[in-house]
């Protein structure tokens, strides 16, 4: 396995940088676009999904990028409580709904695995390594 050394090559900040498109997407229909409160609220918790991971990463340690990981799946609830109400309202079909609830879905399950991941593993991050010692002479 390759080690990481960019959030941007992480699977999960892809997923929810498409996922954050696909939410502008939608909020620049018609009527969604009018609606300033549940479009900006949505645009933002879409990007909160992949800011969150992004800034957990660079932290450097398990535990904390753990904690904004658990921020980020919060965030995918957060978008799909949003889409409840854009298709309530009518300002998405019955059909991107189900496309984008469904990625909100996949992709809270892919940070939970992620989240596993990094409990079980040795890795602790650049903040946990210890010091290197300089060369014996």
């Amino acid at each position: 396995m390759s080690t990481i050394k960019r959030f941007e090559d992480l699977e999960v900040w892809k997923l929810a940088r498409e996922l954050c498109n696909d939410v502008f997407q939608l909020t620049s229909q018609k009527d969604f676009s009018r609606d300033f409160g549940l479009r900006d609220q949505i645009n933002n918790s879409s990007g909160s999904i992949m800011d969150n991971i992004a800034e957990g990463f660079e932290r450097d340690g398990s535990k904390e990028f753990s904690q904004f990981l658990a921020i980020s799946k919060g965030s995918c609830g957060e978008c799909r409580s949003q889409l409840y109400r854009a298709l309530d309202r009518k300002y998405i079909s019955p059909e991107q709904f189900e496309l984008t609830s469904q990625k909100t879905i996949d992709l809270g399950r892919k940070i939970a695995n992620f989240m596993s991941y990094l409990k079980s593993s040795e890795l602790k991050g650049n903040k946990y390594k210890p010091p290197t010692q300089p060369p014996k002479p």
